[in-house]
């Protein structure tokens, strides 16, 4: 079972002695709470994990293609922001999303992976799919898959799925547009059958190199493919070598493309308790004075992005000219959540969830850390994947963490705990390292070590790490 599509009952019923020594039940587990739909959604999950996980590749769009024109092309029927990238997909979509619904668009919004629940994937007008919408949903989808499965070589994967039901739900809303972020690559993702009016590339960095290229050149041309004739196109900072490339194509497709540090930035940003003041330069002009409160520089440029892909599909720069309403980007950006992305869940001592699982990823995790919490010593909980540069992520961590906790979580690609001890051994020093082969005792053990010193706890090294100690305290 992959790590995206297992389902979580064991961790939503067990492990609860955590929260108990603090004082604190469960929250917002709103499937334990409606028994038969959590048991449908359950079925539901058991269904799509007995397909393709969803880091399995055949490169093809022959079964989604022929999968939409089963369901008779619900994605030609809205326009579309697409978005692809190394990291920062997620954020970006959500800071998209937050600012076309202030102007009164209805939206829908596909991500992945998940925290919590594989619901939260597809939201349409910032709400996820409840459990028996979800469900409706596959069921809905799932004569079609069987009809294109009898026909195909391989058939419909987790993420085929999940991309068919997303785009049949958007359609059947109606959305005014779809939010999409790619789940690996560009080209050859399923997601690529929508015709993006917006093509967003997020940094571009090395990860999945055994499936996209050894070089972010190699990763960005496959990611290049969601650029569709005359789209609008627009690319946060970049690499040289994969800013030529995403250039060379938007030439190719006649799009036009704005690019962060020319046509549109971040002109300044002060950092603030509860996140950052920017003044952001968009495509029409200046913004001036926007409250973010999401930490890290790196949100700074996922706002300056979302900004941009928005002025964009408004047709500022092509067709029109002058900034959106500066008072609605005040009030979008101001309400916007980005769950597992520094996202701080427990005070005394203060316990903060990031889904970093690469090493560019777990940099600008440090490097906010650094900047936004003022932690005297910080204890790490890390439970990474097999498939990740694992020594990578924790080299980003060694100036921070006073101590690593090492655990597993429940996926099965996590890495064993003995051998990801052995990593962070050789990068901390044995002193430095504990071991906690179960993740609710490698979060007690953490913030025990942090209530006797002083000290602060970051949670991460995978989405699936996150996910579960997000449940584990209570945050959901």
């Amino acid at each position: 079972m992959s790590m995206e599509s297992a389902p979580r009952s064991e961790m939503r019923a067990a492990d609860t002695r955590l929260l108990q020594k603090q004082g604190r039940r469960p929250q917002g587990l709103t499937r334990l709470e409606r028994p038969e739909a959590n048991m449908a959604l359950e079925s539901v999950e058991r269904k799509l994990a007995g397909r393709w996980g969803e880091t399995t590749l055949e490169p093809s769009l022959n079964r989604i293609s022929a999968l939409m024109a089963l369901l008779g092309h619900p994605e030609r029927s809205y326009p579309s922001i697409h978005i692809t990238g190394t990291n920062g997909k997620t954020s970006t979509a959500r800071l998209i999303e937050v600012l076309l619904a202030a102007f009164g668009l209805r939206t829908g919004r596909y991500t992945s992976p998940h925290i919590q629940s594989v619901t939260e994937r597809i939201s349409v007008d910032g709400v996820p799919l409840s459990a028996e919408r979800f469900v409706k949903a596959y069921e809905d989808v799932e004569p079609h898959a069987d009809m294109v499965d009898s026909g195909q070589e391989h058939r419909l994967s987790f993420f085929e799925m999940l991309t068919g039901m997303a785009y049949a739900v958007f359609a059947d809303a109606p959305v005014d547009v779809a939010v999409v972020e790619v789940g690996m690559g560009g080209g050859w993702d399923a997601t690529n059958v929508i015709d993006g009016d917006v093509a967003v590339f997020t940094p571009i960095d090395l990860d999945h190199t055994d499936r996209l290229g050894s070089t972010t050149a190699e990763i960005a041309r496959e990611k290049s493919g969601i650029m569709k004739q005359n789209a609008s196109v627009v690319v946060a900072q970049q690499p040289v070598d994969a800013a030529h490339v995403l250039l060379r194509k938007a030439v190719e497709m006649n799009a036009t493309a704005a690019r962060e540090g020319l046509e549109f930035g971040v002109a300044s940003r002060q950092v603030l308790v509860d996140g950052q003041l920017l003044t952001l330069r968009g495509l029409g002009g200046d913004y001036p004075d926007v409250h973010l409160p999401l930490h890290g520089v790196h949100q700074a440029h996922n706002a300056a992005v979302a900004l941009a892909a928005v002025e964009a599909f408004f047709g500022i720069g092509v067709r029109r000219t002058g900034p959106l309403d500066l008072d609605t980007v005040r009030t979008a950006f101001a309400s916007v959540t980005s769950p597992g992305r520094l996202e701080v869940v427990s005070q005394n001592p203060q316990v903060v969830l990031d889904a970093a699982h690469n090493p560019a990823g777990a940099r600008a995790a440090a490097a906010a850390v650094r900047e936004s919490f003022a932690f005297g010593q910080l204890i790490g909980v890390v439970g990474a994947s097999s498939d990740k540069d694992v020594r990578g992520l924790l080299e980003a961590f060694e100036s921070q963490f006073a101590e690593i906790v090492v655990t597993q979580n429940s996926s099965e690609r996590a890495m064993g705990v003995h051998e990801l001890a052995s990593v962070a051994a050789e990068v901390f020093g044995k002193h430095r390292v504990r071991v906690e082969p179960r993740l609710p005792e490698a979060v007690e053990t953490a913030i025990k070590l942090a209530g006797q010193v002083g000290a602060g706890v970051l949670i991460t090294g995978s989405v699936m790490t996150v996910g579960e100690a997000r449940l584990l305290l209570a945050h959901g």
